[in-house]
């Protein structure tokens, strides 16, 4: 049985003028335990919702997101935020770190909401993304990077089954973009997590051996070109 695997899935969002506007329609997708896929697309597609979907952040309006053998379509909000926090990790484009607490804090508060805050676990994941020495500091007096590699740890905090991807080297200049996604790929890798990333970036693309074209995925984008 795959880790993920989705049918039938849609989100509609209303229009400020009225009528609505189908953003996402995917008919079958799925990817097994462990596996590491890319998903080509360009902003404004709908891969933002598409990973919010699986992550639980939206609820879908029809079709089933089974991960790691429970349908989040049938579990309400609390149960997808449970489950979210014991088998999925999030790496979002705008790091999404707390301005007010340290890069220790930001990966312990991670595991508030899983299995519970483990510092020892915090500090070790910090230290192997490199961030050993920056245990204490804010948000604002790491770089750019730094920041990125504090929200990887977090992402991994709670030793996730699925690692959700959302442009992750977008705010990146091209070195450190590539340094972030071996990184987030060689960790995953590690830990047997699977990754699904979602890019537009074609050097980032490259770097995958498995990749897909969202625009095939998704019907709405078939419907909408119409």
């Amino acid at each position: 049985m795959p880790l993920l695997e989705i049918t039938r899935l849609t989100k509609t969002y209303a229009r400020p003028g009225g009528g609505t506007h189908r953003v996402v329609d995917v008919r079958e997708f799925s990817l097994e335990a462990g596996a590491q896929l890319a998903l080509r697309g360009e902003s404004g597609t709908g891969k933002t919702t598409f990973l919010n979907l699986i992550a639980g952040i939206l609820a879908p309006d029809d079709g089933g997101i089974v991960v790691a053998g429970r349908d989040l379509a049938q579990l309400g909000e609390a149960g997808r935020d449970r489950h979210r926090a014991e088998h999925i990790g999030y790496i979002f484009q705008t790091f999404n770190l707390l301005q007010g607490h340290t890069a220790l804090e930001n990966v312990e508060l991670g595991m508030a909401f899983g299995r519970g805050v483990d510092r020892a676990h915090a500090a070790a994941l910090l230290q192997r993304v490199g961030l050993g020495d920056r245990l204490g500091h804010f948000p604002r007096q790491l770089s750019t990077g730094q920041q990125q590699r504090v929200a990887v740890a977090r992402a991994l905090a709670n030793k996730p089954k699925l690692v959700l991807a959302d442009e992750p080297t977008g705010n990146l200049d091209r070195r450190h973009g590539r340094e972030a996604l071996e990184l987030i790929r060689e960790v995953c890798r590690e830990t047997g997590a699977a990754l699904l990333l979602v890019s537009h970036d074609e050097r980032v693309l490259a770097a995958f051996e498995r990749m897909q074209d969202f625009a095939t995925l998704n019907r709405a984008l078939a419907e909408a070109a119409k």
